[in-house]
């Protein structure tokens, strides 16, 4: 669970597995993030075994390594969507998170 939720702490990695979700093509373009910034994140996501590099010719797809962690994605943006929408950490301001 903590390797999950190191991967879910940066919001750009939320947005590339929520991307990969739904489709693995093009996650720069989509993202619009340089390729550095996007590698970087990938890296994390990889170390954390939460995505898979799956080579093809030259290039490499990106994909979520099991099927469950697509689950787990859906599960907890719903949960999230339950939260009422006026809700922030206690600290939100100065960790600048919610």
């Amino acid at each position: 669970m903590a390797r999950f939720g190191r991967a879910l702490a940066a919001p750009i990695r939320c947005r590339i597995l929520l991307t990969l979700r739904e489709s693995p093509a093009h996650l720069a373009d989509k993202l619009e993030i340089s390729r550095t910034r996007l590698s970087n994140h990938l890296a994390c996501l990889r170390d954390c075994g939460i995505v898979v590099a799956v080579p093809e010719g030259r290039r490499v797809r990106y994909e979520l390594a099991a099927a469950r962690f697509g689950h787990a994605l859906d599960d907890l943006r719903g949960a999230v969507l339950a939260v009422e929408a006026d809700r922030t950490c206690v600290d939100a301001e100065e960790k600048g998170c919610c």
